[in-house]
């Protein structure tokens, strides 16, 4: 029997981030972010459990990164939309970047992962680490 693996967040970039941009995208020069915001809410699914993060993704959602939180080195966070929503950036070890975009709860989901990091990746994403 394995370990239990319990969901902390399971979905979609927010809402507010599709509406704002289909209001952007009246100005013509802002279609490009439409069109983003618009395959984002179609295709992006996150999903943060105890274990893993999970960001699935791509043109109608083929590609799947799966990451386990040893292998996160830093996280930073960018408020977006007034604070409703935020944009992560995970680094891991190895260098490579995975972009959350349009993260709803971006803080609570900033302290849940936080919390499953090491004590060194902590103190580089600007957090004290528990010890």
């Amino acid at each position: 029997m394995g370990i239990r693996e319990d969901v902390f967040y399971e979905g979609g970039p927010h809402i507010g981030d599709l509406i704002f941009n289909i209001l952007l995208g009246f100005t013509i020069i802002c279609l490009p972010l439409t069109v983003g915001a618009i395959t984002r809410a179609l295709w992006l699914r996150y999903r943060i459990t105890s274990r893993r993060l999970s960001v699935t993704g791509g043109w109608m959602g083929r590609e799947r990164t799966d990451l386990i939180y040893n292998e996160i080195s830093k996280i930073v966070t960018v408020p977006r939309g007034l604070g409703l929503w935020g944009d992560m950036v995970v680094t891991l070890k190895d260098g490579s970047r995975l972009e959350l975009r349009s993260m709803p709860r971006f803080r609570e989901v900033y302290d849940y992962i936080n919390e499953r990091i090491s004590p060194a990746a902590q103190a580089v994403s600007g957090t004290p680490s528990k010890s």
